[in-house]
Parts: C-alpha cells; sequence; structure tokens
C-alpha cells in the first residue's frame, strides 16, 4: 500500500517478503518502523530521504524467542517490551536495565531495537550492551540472509555496513559467561536525555567493558580488559581505557568529564570484582 502527504510517500508492506521486494525495486526507499527518529529530523528541517518502508505492521520481526542457547529479538521489538520480557530479563538483564533508561514511556512503547542500532549513533544506549553481549546483526534482503558481529555492522559515525536492499530482522545474543551484569547511563538527567556517558560491562572471570559517547562509534575495551583479566590494578585499568577512548567537548559535556565519569564507572563496576 502507498500513501503520500505532500511530497512524501510512504509504502506500507503487508508481509516481510513484500518488504523486501520493494526494497529490491527501489533501493532508496528508507525503512522506518517506530519513527521516533525521523519526528526529531522533521522538526529540525533535516529530513533524510522523501520516501519511505514502513516495517511497523511486520509483527513477525517483533518476536523475542529463545532458538537453544541463542537469545533473538526482533529488530521491531520496543524498548518497552525488552524492559518486560521474562527472557530478557533472565539472559540478559543489562539489556532489559538499558531499555528502561532509554527515552521516556512514549519513546520506549514506539522506540525499536533494530532503529537504535541503526541509528548507529554513538550514544545509543543499547550499542554497548549488544557489545559487551558479542550480539549478531541478522540482515535480511531479496538476495538472502546474512550475519555480522555489531561491532563490525557499527562501521563509523553513525554509518552502517547495511547494503542496498537490506533490513535488520533481529539481534542474537549468545549466553553470556559467568558473571555480574553492569549498566549505567549517566545523562543530564534522569530520563529523556542523550547520554554523556554510557557504559556496560560483564564483571568475572571474562572481563568484558564497552562504552558509548567518548568516540565517534560505541567501544569494546580490549585492552582495558585484558589488564583487567589479567589481574592488574583499577589503576592501571582506569589508564588503559584513557588510552583506548576519545571524548570530546561539546554541548552536552566536556572531554574531561567523560574521561572522568568513565573512568569512575569502570572503577565502580569492578572494585571488589
Amino acid at each position: 500500500m502507498r500513501t503520500a502527504a505532500s511530497d512524501l510517500e510512504l509504502v506500507r508492506p503487508d508481509s516481510l517478503e513484500e518488504a523486501l521486494c520493494a526494497l529490491a525495486a527501489d533501493p532508496a526507499l528508507r525503512p522506518i518502523a517506530g519513527a521516533t527518529d525521523l519526528f526529531v529530523e522533521a522538526n529540525a528541517g533535516a529530513l533524510r530521504g522523501r520516501r519511505f518502508l514502513d516495517l511497523w505492521p511486520l509483527r513477525e520481526l517483533a518476536r523475542i524467542e529463545a532458538n537453544g542457547d541463542m537469545l533473538s529479538i526482533g529488530a521491531l521489538a520496543t524498548f518497552a517490551r525488552i524492559a518486560r520480557a521474562e527472557l530478557v530479563r533472565a539472559r540478559l538483564p543489562l539489556l532489559a536495565e538499558a531499555a528502561r533508561q532509554i527515552g521516556g514511556l512514549q519513546i520506549q512503547n514506539r522506540a525499536t531495537l533494530g532503529g537504535n542500532i541503526a541509528n548507529a549513533s554513538p550514544a545509543a544506549d543499547s550499542l554497548p550492551v549488544l557489545m559487551v553481549a558479542e550480539a549478531a546483526v541478522v540482515l535480511q534482503s531479496a538476495r538472502g540472509e546474512r550475519r555480522l558481529p555489531i561491532a563490525s555492522f557499527i562501521s563509523g559515525y553513525r554509518q552502517t555496513a547495511l547494503a542496498d536492499g537490506e533490513i535488520i530482522a533481529a539481534i542474537e545474543i549468545p549466553l553470556l559467561p559467568e558473571g555480574a551484569q553492569r549498566f549505567r547511563k549517566v545523562g543530564a538527567r534522569a530520563a529523556q536525555a542523550i547520554s554523556k556517558v554510557v557504559m556496560a560491562a560483564l564483571v568475572g572471570p571474562v572481563p568484558r567493558v564497552a562504552v558509548g559517547s567518548v568516540a565517534p562509534v560505541p567501544l569494546r575495551l580490549r585492552r582495558t580488559e585484558a589488564v583487567l583479566a589479567a589481574g592488574g590494578s583499577l589503576a592501571e585499568a582506569r589508564q588503559a581505557l584513557q588510552e583506548e577512548i576519545s571524548p570530546i567537548d561539546d554541548l552536552r559535556s566536556t572531554a574531561a568529564y567523560r574521561l572522568r565519569v568513565a573512568q569512575n564507572l569502570l572503577e565502580s563496576f569492578f572494585a571488589g570484582g
């Protein structure tokens, strides 16, 4: 189904197959779902694209299910559903906690995990969690299906490895190693704030740490992890973190503040752990 308003056009497929065929025929179509970023762009007069493919009705892309040891979350799963889902809370409480802190209730009821990933913001709250979880992004097109590690999918500042004709279909998350899961978002207020620093971690025999808002892309801190895994001190871990990130001054914060907050979060996560 196609509808038009002014010079904007909306294509609303009735099935995933129809959506993929529409994209194959016209790769210029921009896939949308919850459209939370779309309205921000429109209000700012910076709308990217004039023709849109509305995936919101495709409920098969909103499933949350377990396939053996793999947790599969459909790209259209909203953060409200993710926060409530028993499977997520049992297997990846880190993601459930992040979902509860994204925007406000209205945003959580519309914003989708796939949209948060596709937007590829360095401040996206879900991305450090998915990096710690070593998630894979499932991509579908009329040509078939492929999987990419989340760290490979984010290719640059607001850039992804999404090819023409592809959509994000799901996110697959394997079981995490033993350890405590930690998440913290630091912003100007408790809700409706873009992160100044966002960090996720697995505290245990195999430490993992990822952080957002401190570089052009969210980062998995491999050197910091190596220091922690080798039994290094927290002071050494703080120094390793400093060498891995590249925060900047902007309207929301300063580079010095972001560095200090990231170091303090790291220490609070791993002190005694």
